[in-house]
């Protein structure tokens, strides 16, 4: 494939689709932490873009060098993610309804958290190696940096509104966010077996 319109165009389309879920997770991060700043907010949207660039890059990598081997470890794919999520969806959960008053300050997801959070809703990107498996390498890093510039954007949006909700919603947004991160990996399981 050359660099045109349609390669843009399909890169841009992926990196909206595999960002959908990064989305969802910045707004429970937004809803979280409602006095976040930018630069915190870049630091985060960044974190899923990486991933989401990595992870396609990887899978391109593992098609073009030892595909028998990833096929073996996508069917894992739906199952890690639907346990990181989970995870860190309920802990969320918990910390919410433990906490004795609920408009204090919540405590920020440390990096830890955001590092799982980035390659649980980034591992299915892996797959999208086999999508652009016909692509040279400097065709298919074109397309992953579009698909991580892509998530940065759709993630920053997903803080802010995240953020603005979060301070209507102080006293709720832990469970809310936690509840949307369970989905979330609910989700993407159900639908990897569909």
């Amino acid at each position: 494939m050359k660099f045109g319109f349609a390669f843009f165009f399909q890169s841009i389309m992926l990196g909206i689709g595999l960002a959908m879920d990064a989305f969802s997770v910045s707004l429970a991060n937004g809803l979280n932490e409602p006095a976040m700043k930018k630069g915190r907010m870049c630091g985060i949207a960044g974190i899923f873009a990486g991933f989401q660039l990595a992870m396609p890059l990887i899978g391109w990598i593992c098609v073009s060098t030892i595909a028998q081997y990833f096929e073996a470890f996508e069917k894992c794919i739906p199952w890690i993610a639907l346990i990181l999520l989970c995870f860190i969806g309920g802990k969320m959960l918990c910390e919410s309804i433990r906490s004795k008053d609920c408009c204090d300050e919540k405590p920020a997801v440390g990096l830890a958290a955001l590092l799982v959070q980035g390659v649980a809703t980034s591992i299915d990107a892996l797959s999208v190696g086999f999508t652009i498996a016909d692509y040279c390498f400097a065709e298919a890093l074109a397309a992953c940096f579009l698909i991580g510039a892509v998530t940065f954007l759709i993630c920053f949006a997903g803080l802010a509104i995240g953020k603005k909700a979060g301070t209507k919603l102080a006293c709720k947004a832990g469970i809310l966010g936690g509840t949307i991160l369970i989905f979330i990996g609910l989700e993407i399981f159900i639908t990897s077996w569909l």
